[in-house]
Parts: structure tokens; sequence; C-alpha cells
């Protein structure tokens, strides 16, 4: 079977793309910039894991080696990067060398909606000009053009479904009329692994959506009714996309920055303009409604398979000098076999809450979002499974030793580096201990400021955790 190379294989659609191109019985090949972030993956051991950077030129040659098909689906949608036009089209001039080195047959990129000819969002524009960038080398590519992707734990639904559940009422700026065509990620994903047996598909570019083109108004309402809610939106003639943005940060998980680069979009149409997808393809997309069916079924079942905050999974390098580490370190007994303590350990976080204290958690990522950052409203993608690389709440899961070891790395804004380690150590069949540690790298002397400024109120809470995490677990 053919050689695949994937590029984004830890994002939201990557992530899902792979175990079908592994059941498909293709031989899979991923780059990612760190190996950690595959690690948790359930089809992690069935796939070829190579390190190295699209923005790295030198480090592509070895993962392109011997391949026939690679995907793109690498985007700076949620990066910091002022200059992330630059960044991506750094990227796709790097991967269409390295493919034209390699002999790769074809590569297949997933971009996006919108015409061309008229005036795009900066990150609409920049993934148009991916695909004309990728286009520009010797191997045939063929371009997928989707708009909103609907499914569970994919970005744009996850803001509409939190909008819907928490406001009754919501003022809503002119954009809410703007006309677009969603797709469930089943049929993009069907589309993405179809093609590949599709010669006909090769070197084209196809405009992909469901059967319905739908204002965001539409969508939202659609969204209401599955939900068995009644909800008012109330048009106001200026809302500017940062506003916007702020409003969605307070009210969804969504970080302002992201919603901002999104609302951005969709102020702009994005339709399908032709139908040869149809045609080649030959299998009718499902309707929206039924998307967000089971988009809900699986967010109900906690069974999503990949979310939009896996794109911010990024390891640090732990190149910290201990000598400038603060430290909070407690152990406790607990009088529960070591499997059961660690069992309440990972289920911490999301609507588990933290045992203790809760309200400060939730003050801290009420202050979190103000400051822009994420907050806690990303919860977990599951009430007890736990793997490398997942969210949780306002902190990334960077190491995960079952039974052993849960690392923590915050995300929340610090002024510095910082991690939350458990550690659960057997004593006898029916007795452990826990042993957590908080560590904080501070950066300059704002760092040290706010280190001993919260040192009292953290104090209180890492103390408490600990204990309550013991007690938990013996009384479960």
């Amino acid at each position: 079977m053919k050689k695949i190379l994937v590029l984004g294989a830890t994002g939201y659609v990557g992530g899902r793309l792979v175990p079908r191109l592994l059941k498909r019985g293709y031989n899979v090949r991923c780059l990612v910039r760190d190996c950690r972030k595959i690690t948790g993956k359930s089809w992690a051991a069935q796939v070829e894991v190579f390190e190295g950077d699209v923005l790295k030129s030198e480090t592509l040659s070895a993962a392109f080696r011997d391949v026939e098909v690679v995907y793109y689906l690498v985007h700076s949608m949620v990066s910091g990067e002022k200059s992330f036009e630059d960044l991506d089209r750094k990227a796709a001039l790097n991967v269409a060398a390295a493919a034209k080195e390699a002999n790769v047959k074809r590569i297949v990129y997933l971009g996006g909606l919108g015409r061309r000819e008229i005036e795009q969002s900066p990150h609409l524009r920049s993934r148009h000009e991916v695909g004309e960038v990728l286009r520009s080398g010797t191997v045939p590519v063929t371009e997928f053009r989707a708009a909103v992707i609907v499914g569970s734990g994919s970005v744009s639904f996850e803001m509409v479904h939190h909008l819907v559940n928490r406001l009754p009422a919501m003022i809503c700026p002119r954009w809410v009329l703007t006309r677009t065509q969603p797709i469930a990620i089943a049929d993009v994903l069907r589309y993405l692994i179809d093609t590949i047996e599709k010669p006909e598909s090769y070197g084209k570019t196809f405009d992909i959506g469901g059967p319905e083109v739908l204002t965001y108004r539409d969508m939202m309402l659609t969204v209401a009714r599955v939900l068995g809610f009644k909800r008012f939106l109330i048009r106001v003639p200026v809302l500017t996309p940062r506003l916007s943005s702020y409003w969605v940060n307070l009210v969804t998980p969504v970080p302002a920055q992201v919603a901002r680069a999104l609302i951005e979009g969709v102020r702009y149409e994005t339709v399908v303009e032709n139908d040869e997808a149809l045609e080649i393809f030959g299998f009718p997309p499902m309707k929206y409604e039924e998307a967000v069916r089971r988009a809900l079924a699986s967010v109900t079942a906690h069974d999503v398979e990949t979310a939009w905050t896996d794109a911010f999974s990024i390891f640090e390098a732990p190149s910290v000098d201990p000598s400038h580490l603060r430290v909070d370190l407690r152990e406790v007994a607990a009088a529960v076999p070591a499997e059961k303590l660690f069992k309440v350990v990972t289920s911490i976080g999301g609507d588990n809450g933290w045992y203790f204290a809760n309200w400060l958690w939730q003050l801290r990522g009420f202050i979190d979002q103000q400051l822009g950052g994420v907050g806690l409203r990303r919860g977990r993608r599951h009430p007890e499974k736990i793997a490398v690389g997942d969210a949780l709440d306002f902190w990334r899961v960077e190491e995960y030793l079952e039974g052993e070891k849960l690392l923590l790395r915050a995300e929340m804004k610090v002024w510095g580096r910082a991690w939350l380690e458990f550690k659960v150590e057997r004593v006898d069949d029916n007795n452990s201990r826990l042993i957590q540690t908080a560590r904080y790298y501070p950066r300059g002397l704002f760092g040290l400021i706010y280190w001993y400024a919260v040192y009292p109120v953290h104090a209180l809470v890492f103390r408490g955790m600990s204990r309550a995490v013991a007690r938990r677990a013996e009384s479960l």
C-alpha cells in the first residue's frame, strides 16, 4: 500500500485522518515538532514518527523519503505571530521543495473557501496563498476548500455551541447574516481519504460543503432547536471583530485571539462555487442539522476524538536553571491502593473540579480570560481518560505514566513558566502516597514579585488540594 506522510497529525483534522488511513491499510508517517505530542494517541504505535518543523527545511528530507502522498494540514490560525502570513508562505515553500526532491507523487491540501478575486480576511487570504505556493512546485496538488467544519471539538462548532447554550438572547453584529456552507467533519475526512484512489482528482481544486447555504444566524438557531432551546438574536449595526472576539472569549472557551481570526473570516461569504466534487466523489454530504446532532451526541458521550485545543499543544524545552525554580512540595498518605489514588488524580479538572477551593480556581480562570488567556472553560476531553497533549482547563498534559505520574504545564498567563506534578507511590496493598509538586520558573523581577505575592494563596490551595485528593480516593 501507499506510504503517506501527514503534516499536522496532532491537529483537529489530522488527528482524525491518521487512524482512518491506517484502517484503510495505508502505511502512515507523521512529522511533528516533538514526538511527545504523539505518544498519547491510540494509534501512535502504528505509525512512523519523524521530528521536524515545516519552517526548517533541513529537518524535512528524512520524513519525505519514499513517500507517495503528503497531506498538508498545518496552518497558523492560532499563532500569536503578527507575521503568520510569512510563516505560512515559508512553510508551504519548504514543503513544496521537499516534496519535489523526494519525488512525491502528490500533495493533498485542506484550504479555505471564499472568492479569491475579492477582499478577504488575512487568515483566509493566507489559506488561499498556501494553495498557490504548493501548486507553484512540480508536484501535483489536490486542494479541498472548506468553510465551517462541523464536528465535536472543532473551534467553529464549539464557539456556536457555547454561545447558544449559555445565552438566552444574543446581541449580534451584521456578520450573522453572512452566507456560508458548513460541512461535517465526517465528509471532510471522506473527501481527503477517497482522493487517494481517484486519479481524476490529481492536480484539481475542489470546493466542498454541505447541501445547504446558511447564514450564521441560521446555524445558531439550528443548534438551539437541536438542544431544545428558544434563543433570540438581536442585530446591531456596529460591533467590530475585536469587540466581538472579547465577547466570545468571555462566554466561550475560545480565546480572544482565535475568536477574532474566526470572526474576521466570517464577515466574508464562503460558499461552494462549483459542484465538481459531487461529480467525481459521488456521495452526498450530510445536512447541517444531522452534523450538529452527531457532534452533540459525541460531546454528550464524552467521545471527542480530537479538539481544536490540540493545536496549542506545544512542549517547552526543559532548559531551566534549577536554582531559579520556586517549588511547593506536598506529600500526603492515603489509606487506599495506589491505582485508586491515581484514578482520582487523573480525573482532576473540567466538570470534576479541583477538589478544593473551586471558587478560587474559577476566579483565577476568569482573571486569565480577562488577560487574554485560555481560562478554565476548555475543560477536559473526557471526564476520566487522559493522554499526553490533552488540554486540562488552563493546563496541558506534558507527561503521563499510567499509575505513576501526571505532569501538567501551565498555559494561563503567568510571568514565567509553571508546572504541576502528581506522583503516586505504592506503600503496600492498601496504602499509597501522593507527592504533589508545583514548580515555577519566574521571568525577571515581575515574575518573582508574582510568586511571592500569590504564594499565601497558592500554599493554601495546594495544601488543601493534596489532602482533598487523598480523602476523595479514600471516600470512593
